[in-house]
């Protein structure tokens, strides 16, 4: 599977058809099978007790699920989360961004499902864990 961006060109795409994300998210590796993309935490991410809002933690995970998919189909904008499943297994570190780890399990013409760990930077055992699955617009 070639790929239709370089992580350059695809945050830039996103950030044009979605420009209330632009400074929010950094793709750190793109290529055929993992995508990383890091959410730069700041204190509007943050919740009582000093941990990254599980809201933060979805829209990440969201970002990561939807980027790996356009790199993989093109600029699809209408390409739209159908499924999502998270689980929360440790507490993230307030001063550290947020790693998202995204590979795309499947990849149909009608469906795409990714996987996506999310890492506290510089620690080595996962804070949340994502399974979504999305609806690809069929060509016309």
């Amino acid at each position: 599977m070639s790929l239709h961006f370089n992580k350059e060109t695809l945050l830039e795409y996103v950030e044009m058809i979605f420009p209330q994300i632009r400074g929010e998210f950094q793709i750190d590796h793109l290529d055929n099978g993992l995508l990383i993309v890091r959410l730069l935490v700041h204190e509007r991410h943050l919740r009582p007790g000093g941990t990254v809002s599980g809201p933060s933690m979805f829209s990440l995970a969201d970002i990561s699920v939807y980027l790996s998919v356009l790199a993989a189909i093109g600029p699809e904008a209408l390409t739209v989360t159908t499924n999502c499943s998270l689980d929360f297994m440790r507490k993230p570190v307030s001063e550290a961004d947020l790693l998202a780890h995204c590979k795309l399990l499947k990849l149909g013409k009608s469906l795409a499902v990714g996987d996506v760990l999310i890492y506290s930077d510089g620690m080595d055992k996962p804070v949340a864990r994502a399974t979504m699955t999305y609806s690809i617009p069929q060509a016309k």
